[in-house]
């Protein structure tokens, strides 16, 4: 697990899957982003990664969260074309939308992969609704802990900036009983 706290570059997408239309961190502002990165020959991702991601999706709201497949090919590129993940989909009946991250250059490793510094597939990235990056997993994450982490992102973005802070009650007094307050005046 890796916490971190940096805006979320923009995804370098060829080709979507799954929406009617291209999305960007842009176009879902506002909304807890969970971006599940993945290739579909990966063992992990097809065991964990993605079966996870699709409980999020299944789980969460779609007005608070946003769960987004990244298919980003390292490896194999001949075997893991866009057709092949087309069908992929269909069989897996993976429901979120999925972008085709655009091939690197010079390299093998896909840009959007590259410039969020992924270590391999499957990793998953919860960017907040500002469009920050707070956590990047590598491998399998726990149920618990994602579940965790987005909750607590959703309840982030819901929370309304404090206009006027009031001071907490002062003790008054102490005696053997305890310490009484006095009441708040507005």
């Amino acid at each position: 697990m890796n916490a971190i706290d940096r805006p979320a570059p923009p995804w370098q997408v060829d080709r979507w899957f799954n929406t009617s239309r291209p999305l960007s961190l842009e176009t879902l502002r506002g909304k807890v982003i969970v971006l599940e990165a993945f290739q579909m020959l990966c063992p992990g991702c097809v065991s964990h990664g993605l079966p996870q991601a699709s409980r999020v999706h299944a789980t969460f709201p779609a007005d608070q969260v946003a769960v987004v497949g990244l298919h980003t090919v390292f490896e194999h590129h001949a075997a893991m074309t866009p057709v092949a993940l087309e069908a992929f989909l269909h069989e897996y009946r993976i429901a979120f939308p999925v972008g085709v991250d655009r091939p690197g250059t010079p390299g093998p490793i896909p840009q959007t992969m590259e410039a969020y510094a992924m270590r391999g597939t499957p990793t998953l990235v919860l960017i907040d609704a500002a469009g920050r990056i707070r956590h990047q997993h590598f491998g399998q994450v726990s149920d618990l802990v994602l579940g965790a982490q987005i909750a607590s992102l959703v309840h982030e973005a819901g929370e309304e900036p404090v206009q006027q802070q009031r001071m907490p009650p002062q003790p008054t007094g102490c005696d053997t009983e305890g310490c009484r307050v006095e009441p708040l005046r507005a």
